[in-house]
């Protein structure tokens, strides 16, 4: 208890920290005239091939009427001319792969010491077809302005995805801590009464406090999901917080420590220290070992214990490859044009910022990592095939993962785990929503290209299918062999949010500025 007790006082008191820190954030600027257009009485977008999200193989050319912020009607093979006639405003997407809009479910946007202005980060997102994206948090403390800005963002008076605001489980309250299950249940009705829609869990309380507050939190109709710290498992495991009612798991943490082969413990060495960052994620890699094989009755067991439960995966793949190969992670060619030199500043190796970790990062650091992730793919894959729900999130701000560019990070480590192109892409946008809108009972009003659903749409001048780096704003670089000229294709060429057209290369271009304004500053 004396242990479980510190670490919740160290989680509030990094807590306490960002909030003061987070006085630095700029407020997010309205949305300027001309950036973005509409919505429209009637948008028509026409020509394209149209990815569908729920899995059905792409289809065109298709005409896309979008009447407001909804999809009004899709015309295979073309509109009619008294359809075109009547358009306020058409998009010519003729070759081009329409898609829905991106779902992120792991966000954050709020640190100074990383990026002060929130629009970075949002205008990032938007750029790469992000259309949702779920805080978990955006922002840390009391009187932080998720609510707000996500009620901006509802309005469409702020340049940024749909937000979906979940908070740290006793964060941004003045009450204390809810170290009890009746002030767990008071905690979680009081997240819910000011807006919040789910909570992200981090398993410092006991498994009393805890189950109390899944239990109310299922009662309000809210999501939760939780990054189950190696400080927790070992008294609450993912199969453990499962049990307690637990919606989803993010990250890896909780899923090896539930197989383990030998012992009920992890074996940690006698000089591993929690609080030193590089000893921390060292030694994750040397957790693989200690877990039983794939395949094994253990390992398919608890599989089907998690699909039974109707548990989602969120494994956030991205966010740890650079522990693979940290000098390919700090050479990213998107870091010279869009990555913010505070950011950059933050990445780098540091005894103080979270997952600046690569203090002494070594070859058998890396080819323990490798190893890891063996196994990590293999349970998201198999926990995929047989028909659990796994999305798409980015967890981006940290160890080289800069907005937007580590999405589609992500969608390439999925494809690597094992999953189809197409199902990536249904991890992305139908499966996140229905993540997202699975704790209110209800199907999502966006996530995929039908009739009635929400117009957040990707539009893309190369097919993501046959090349998921053509999503990247920096594009895709490949030889013209009729010409011999190297040559930059790819990247999303608009993004439509509630039926307002945004030009995801002034986008880029913008956050560009961002990034000269801020290099000529210092």
């Amino acid at each position: 208890m004396r242990i479980a007790r510190h670490m919740l006082a160290a989680l509030a008191l990094a807590l306490a920290t960002t909030a003061v820190a987070q006085q630095g954030m700029e407020p997010v600027p309205s949305r300027p005239t001309g950036e973005g257009e509409g919505p429209f009485g009637k948008l028509l977008i026409t020509g394209a091939s149209v990815i569908e999200g729920t899995g059905t193989p792409p289809m065109g050319p298709v005409d896309i009427l979008v009447e407001g912020n909804r999809i009004a009607q899709l015309y295979p093979g073309g509109a009619p001319e008294d359809v075109r006639r009547a358009a306020q405003k058409t998009v010519d997407a003729k070759g081009m792969f329409v898609l829905p809009g991106f779902v992120d479910v792991h966000g954050h946007n709020g640190d100074p010491d990383k990026a002060p202005q929130p629009s970075y980060g949002y205008k990032l997102w938007l750029a790469h077809g992000v259309t949702t994206v779920r805080g978990v948090s955006f922002y840390f403390g009391p009187g932080s302005p998720d609510i707000s800005d996500t009620q901006r963002s509802a309005a469409n008076t702020i340049t940024a995805p749909r937000l979906i605001p979940y908070a740290v489980f006793g964060d941004k309250w003045s009450r204390g801590d809810p170290d009890t299950p009746t002030k767990a249940r008071e905690w979680v009705r009081w997240a819910k009464a000011n807006g919040y829609w789910g909570v992200k869990f981090f398993n410092s309380e006991t498994p009393e406090v805890f189950k109390a507050a899944l239990d109310e939190a299922e009662l309000q109709q809210m999501g939760t999901v939780a990054h189950l710290a190696q400080t927790g498992v070992a008294e609450v495991t993912a199969r453990k917080a499962v049990e307690l009612g637990l919606d989803g798991v993010t990250h890896f943490y909780g899923h090896f420590e539930s197989l383990l082969k030998d012992g009920r413990l992890v074996r940690y060495p006698d000089n591993y220290n929690y609080m030193d960052e590089q000893s921390r994620f060292g030694w994750v890699a040397r957790l693989a070992p200690q877990t039983v094989e794939p395949g094994s009755d253990e390992w398919n067991e608890y599989v089907d214990f998690l699909i039974d439960k109707h548990v989602t995966m969120s494994p956030t793949f991205n966010i740890y490859s650079a522990s693979r190969d940290v000098m390919r992670a700090r050479g990213f060619d998107w870091h010279a044009k869009y990555t913010l030199p505070s950011l950059m500043n933050y990445y780098a190796p540091s005894p103080t910022n979270h997952g600046s970790y690569y203090k002494d990062w070594t070859t058998e650091d890396e080819v323990a990592w490798r190893g890891f992730y063996e196994k990590w793919f293999k349970l998201v894959h198999d926990f995929h095939r047989k028909g659990g729900r796994v999305t798409a999130g980015s967890d981006p701000g940290y160890i080289y993962q800069t907005w937007g560019f580590a999405y589609i990070g992500e969608l390439e480590m999925l494809r690597e785990a094992g999953l189809t192109p197409l199902e990536v892409i249904r991890a992305a946008t139908i499966d996140g929503a229905r993540e997202i809108y699975a704790p209110l009972g209800q199907e999502p009003p966006m996530g995929r290209i039908a009739v009635g659903k929400l117009a957040d749409l990707v539009i893309v001048p190369e097919n993501p299918l046959a090349n998921l780096k053509v999503l990247y704003g920096t594009g895709h670089t490949r030889l013209n062999r009729e010409t011999g000229v190297i040559e930059q294709v790819g990247g999303v060429r608009w993004t439509v949010k509630d039926g307002i057209v945004y030009d995801a290369p002034a986008l880029l271009a913008d956050v560009a500025r961002m990034v000269e304004e801020q290099k000529a500053a210092r």
